[in-house]
């Protein structure tokens, strides 16, 4: 999708010129429909869910990491994950690759989106400026910031080859023309289409010397926030074109040998709203369960504070807490308890006897490793949907009778 030299050792016959669209926006509309009926249906259920502030900034977080990270690994970047987090604080190390360097100048510019405002147009001035800040400090050496390729500045993109657009006049004018027709016949589109079409013409084009694909993705982004997801209902596109890069490359190809016939790639880039989507209402909704097994916890819990299960109800509470964050193996459970347990004459009896009581209770479940000889914890955070108060206090009253819950052998 980046800018590659044009080598004038490479055969004429196997790059494939650009061709300005007759039409910007040609796509079959039968075929566009039902995915985009499903796709517009996931938004919907995104935008309505209930949230808290707190899961917002912690969801928009992660989902700006996977944004940036996706579209900076469609390009080749190669980083671990210590040094895209690196990369993604605002002040910190010196990033020492090109592929740190554009993940952080990438982080700037999809924060800066998120401040334009619905009434700004996306005109040259506006891609100009998020142009210069994917390109400042990591690509500036090559790249004029915010410029568009003059004459004979030409790239090589794809599979097969394509050209870019001709630099010089060519650029400018079919640059200019794009806008325009997203300023007249794009805008008669559904927001969602809009975002793929200026997507696929922007890096169709390749105005730029460098930073096209990240720019035209980066403006499919903004364009989908104004569709409505923004804040905790932003999601990385990015991260799905990097998770299914062979149908990305493949979809933007097909559109290019069906002159401009946009439909592939609408199609494609609609089941990615869609799946995005789901993933997120997933979070969402993990998070809401989380909420009120929380809830459900310490009221029930609480009630239990008699002084011959005051130190009991502690303890039981600290593993809740703990399994609520994550799933642990009990050999680490214990690690993490240990401060809870280490002044009892047999802790790990202890240990085993209340999580065989949460176990009874239906707040946790137990899973064999074999091959680790050990088990897996977690709670059942369906435990809210299915436990009565009356049937809390009744299987409390029951379980130092009953055998059956103990899972977990001491």
């Amino acid at each position: 999708m980046e800018k590659t030299p044009t080598d004038p050792a490479t055969p004429r016959a196997t790059v494939i010129r650009y061709v300005k669209p007759q039409q910007w926006s040609r796509y079959d509309r039968a075929a566009v429909l039902e995915p985009l009926a499903r796709a517009k249906a996931a938004v919907l259920s995104l935008r309505t869910v209930p949230y808290q502030r707190a899961w917002v900034e912690e969801l928009q977080q992660a989902q700006l990491k996977r944004e940036i990270a996706g579209t900076s690994r469609i390009e080749g970047a190669d980083f671990t994950e210590g040094e895209l987090d690196a990369a993604l604080k605002d002040q910190g190390e010196p990033l020492h690759t090109r592929a740190q360097r554009q993940a952080h100048a990438a982080m700037k510019a999809y924060k800066w989106i998120a401040t334009v405002p619905d009434d700004r147009p996306i005109d040259r001035a506006l891609i100009r400026e998020l142009h210069t800040m994917i390109v400042t400090g990591a690509d500036d050496d090559h790249c004029p910031p915010g410029v568009l390729r003059s004459k004979d500045s030409n790239v090589l993109l794809g599979a097969p080859r394509h050209r870019g657009v001709e630099g010089g006049d060519e650029c400018e004018r079919c640059f200019d023309e794009l806008l325009r027709s997203f300023r007249l016949e794009l805008n008669a589109h559904d927001p969602l289409i809009q975002g793929l079409m200026l997507h696929y013409h922007f890096a169709a084009m390749h105005p730029f010397v460098d930073g096209n694909g990240r720019t035209a993705r980066a403006l499919e982004a903004l364009v989908l926030q104004r569709a409505g997801l923004r804040a905790a209902c932003f999601i990385p596109m990015s991260n799905y074109y990097y998770d299914e890069k062979r149908n990305y490359l493949t979809a933007l190809a097909e559109v290019r040998a069906g002159d401009h016939d946009l439909t592939p790639f609408v199609v494609f880039g609609l089941l990615g709203i869609e799946l995005q989507c789901h993933r997120l209402l997933g979070e969402i909704q993990s998070h809401i369960q989380k909420a009120l097994f929380r809830n459900l916890m310490f009221d029930l819990f609480h009630r239990l504070r008699t002084p011959k299960r005051r130190v009991i109800v502690e303890r039981q509470l600290e593993i809740l807490k703990l399994l609520l964050r994550q799933p642990m193996m009990l050999s680490q459970l214990s690690q993490s308890l240990n401060s809870s347990y280490r002044n009892m004459s047999a802790p790990w009896r202890a240990l085993i006897r209340d999580l065989n009581e949460l176990i009874g209770l239906g707040a946790v479940e137990a899973r064999l490793i074999a091959d680790k000889n050990d088990h897996e914890l977690s709670v059942r955070l369906s435990w809210p949907t299915e436990i009565t108060e009356t049937e809390f206090f009744k299987r409390i009253k029951e379980l130092p009778k009953a055998k059956s819950h103990a899972v977990l052998q001491i």
